[in-house]
C-alpha cells in the first residue's frame, strides 16, 4: 500500500515538473532558426527541445535497425541463426543485469528486491540452474520456506544441479527439526560428492546424533582420505566412536564383541578417560589384572582423572587399606604436583588413617586452589585428627560454595555434563567434551554466605547429615570391603 501510494506520489511530481518547464519554454523569448539547403525553419525554445529529444530518439533507433541490418546480412550468408541471436542478446543482457543485481542484493541482505530480480532474470534467461538458485535462496532469506522447497527440488531434477539441490533441502530439514529427513538427504549428497567437507561434517554430526556408529566411523574415515581431517585427530575421533560402538554392543548382551571393542578404542586413543576405564573392564573381566592396571596406569600419567581412580581400585577391591595405598603408588607417583594427584593420596590416607600424611597429601591445596572436594577432605582430616566440630563445621561451610573443580564441559557451548558422552546433550556436537574447570561463577546462596556458619553451628545433626553426603559425593574410592589390620 505505501509503495503504491510512493509511486503515484512520484509520477504526479514528475507531470508537474514537466508541465512546468514545458510553460517556462514557451514562456521563454527567442528561439533558433536552421538554414538547410536556402530552407530557413525557425523553432522556439520548446520546438527545439522536442527536436532533441526527437534527433536523440531517431539516432537510437538508426543504430537499432542497423545492427538488425547486419543481423539480415548474415542470415541472407548463410548464418541461420543470426536473426534469433541478435533478439536473444537482448534479452540476455537484460537477464543477466538482473541475474546480477539480484545477486548483489542477496549479498546485501535484501531478500525480497532478490526475489524480484530473480523473477525478472527467469524470464530473459533460460538459465534455470541459475535463476532457481537466487530464487530460493532469496527465498530463504525472506523465510518463504515453501517456494525454497520448491526451487531446491526443481534443482535436484538436474544432475548438473542435484547435488546443490539435495544440500539445499537438507539444510531446509535442518532448520526445521526433521533430523530424520536431513539424514537420509545428508547420506544421498554424501554419495554424489563425498569429498565435500561440509557435508561431510553434517552426515558424521547426525550419524553421531542417531548413534549410528557405524556409519559414522565410515564417514570419519572418508574425512582423512579427502584430507580434510588430521590424522592424530582421526584417531581421536575413530577412537570415541568405537567406545561408543562397544557400549551399545554391551547394551545388546554381546560381551566378548563389546570387550574387544573397547580394547580397540584404547588402542586408537590411549588418553581418552572413558575408553581406559571400559578397557580395563573388558581385561579384568577375562582375568587380566595386569593389562588392566597398566591401561590404567598409562591413562593417568596422562590424564589423572577421578573415574580412573575407582576403575583401578576395582581391580583389588578386598584389600586393606595400606595394601591400597602401597599398589597405588603406580598412579600417585606419576604428577605427583597435580591436584588429582594429591586428592587421591589424601583419600588414601584418610582410608588408611594416616591423618598426618593425608594433611601433607593435600598441601597448600586448600587454599591456593580450593574445591568442594578438596575441602571436605580438609574436613575429614580434621575430624580424623579430633578437632572441634565448629573446626570441621568450617571447612564444610567453604565446601559449600566453592568450586566443584574439573567436570565434563562441551567446548562447543560450555554445557555442563554429569558424564562424559561423545555428543554434546545441550548442542550436539560430536566430540567437543573435556575434562576441565568450568567457566568462573559465583554461587547465589538464598540467604547469604555469610549466614552459613551460623545455621550450621546452630543445627550440628543437618551439619554431620551434609558432611556425610559431601563425602559420599565426592569420594570417587569404593571403601574396601574388610579391614584386616
Amino acid at each position: 500500500m505505501i509503495s503504491t501510494l510512493l509511486k503515484i506520489a512520484v509520477f504526479v511530481v514528475i507531470v508537474l515538473g514537466l508541465t512546468w518547464g514545458a510553460v517556462q519554454l514557451l514562456d521563454m523569448q527567442g528561439g533558433a532558426i536552421l538554414s538547410i539547403g536556402g530552407y530557413e525553419v525557425a523553432l522556439s525554445a520548446l520546438q527545439m527541445v522536442v527536436a532533441l529529444v526527437a534527433l536523440v530518439v531517431l539516432v537510437w533507433i538508426g543504430l537499432k535497425l542497423i545492427k538488425l541490418l547486419v543481423a539480415v546480412f548474415r542470415f541472407l550468408n548463410g548464418d541461420q541463426t543470426a536473426i534469433s541471436r541478435h533478439f536473444d542478446r537482448n534479452r540476455e543482457r537484460k537477464g543477466f543485469e538482473a541475474l546480477s543485481e539480484g545477486l548483489f542484493a542477496l549479498a546485501g541482505g535484501e531478500g525480497h528486491l532478490a526475489m524480484t530480480k530473480a523473477k525478472r532474470a527467469d524470464k530473459y534467461l533460460n538459465r534455470p540452474d541459475l535463476t532457481t538458485l537466487l530464487k530460493a535462496q532469496a527465498a530463504e532469506m525472506t523465510g518463504d520456506t515453501r517456494t525454497a522447497e520448491e526451487s531446491y527440488r526443481a534443482l535436484v531434477a538436474k544432475d548438473e544441479t542435484r547435488f546443490v539441490g539435495v544440500r539445499g533441502l537438507m539444510q531446509q530439514k535442518l532448520a526445521a527439526g526433521d533430523t530424520d529427513t536431513a539424514l537420509g538427504l545428508a547420506r544421498k549428497a554424501f554419495e554424489i560428492k563425498p569429498q565435500h567437507e561440509g557435508v561431510q561434517d553434517t552426515l558424521l554430526r547426525l550419524q553421531a546424533e542417531k548413534a549410528d556408529w557405524a556409519g559414522a566411523r565410515e564417514t570419519l574415515g572418508a574425512k582423512l582420505k579427502s584430507g580434510a581431517l588430521p590424522r592424530d585427530v582421526h584417531k581421536r575421533r575413530d577412537a570415541v566412536l568405537a567406545l561408543s560402538e562397544a557400549k551399545d554392543i554391551m547394551d545388546e548382551g554381546q560381551d566378548m564383541k563389546a570387550r574387544e571393542a573397547a580394547i580397540e578404542a584404547n588402542r586408537l586413543s590411549p588418553d581418552l578417560v572413558p575408553a581406559a576405564i571400559m578397557a580395563a573392564q573388558a581385561h579384568l573381566e577375562k582375568s587380566e589384572p595386569r593389562k588392566a592396571a597398566k591401561i590404567l596406569t598409562k591413562t593417568w600419567g596422562v590424564t589423572p582423572h577421578p573415574d580412573i581412580a575407582a576403575a583401578f581400585a576395582e581391580i583389588a577391591p578386598d584389600e586393606t587399606p595400606q595394601e591400597r595405598l602401597k599398589r597405588f603408588r603406580a598412579l600417585t607417583k606419576q604428577k605427583p604436583d597435580h591436584p588429582e594427584t594429591r586428592m587421591l593420596l589424601a583419600e588414601l590416607n584418610i582410608a588408611a588413617e594416616d591423618f598426618p600424611a593425608a594433611k601433607r597429601a593435600l598441601g597448600h591445596l586448600v587454599t591456593d586452589d580450593p574445591t568442594g572436594r578438596s575441602l571436605t577432605l580438609m574436613a575429614a582430616i580434621e575430624r580424623g585428627q579430633g578437632s572441634d566440630d565448629a573446626v570441621v563445621r568450617g571447612w564444610l561451610t567453604r565446601a559449600l560454595t566453592a568450586p566443584r573443580g574439573p567436570q565434563w564441559i562441551c567446548e562447543n557451548c560450555q554445557h555442563i555434563h554429569a558424564s562424559w558422552g561423545p555428543v554434546c546433550d545441550n548442542c550436539a556436537a560430536f566430540d567437543t567434551l573435556a575434562w576441565k574447570r568450568p567457566p568462573a561463577g559465583e554461587v547465589a546462596m538464598p540467604t547469604g554466605t555469610e549466614m552459613l556458619p551460623l545455621i550450621v553451628g546452630q543445627k550440628p545433626a543437618e551439619a554431620n547429615q551434609v558432611a556425610v553426603s559431601e563425602a559420599e559425593v565426592l569420594d570417587p574410592l569404593p571403601a574396601p570391603a574388610s579391614d584386616k589390620k
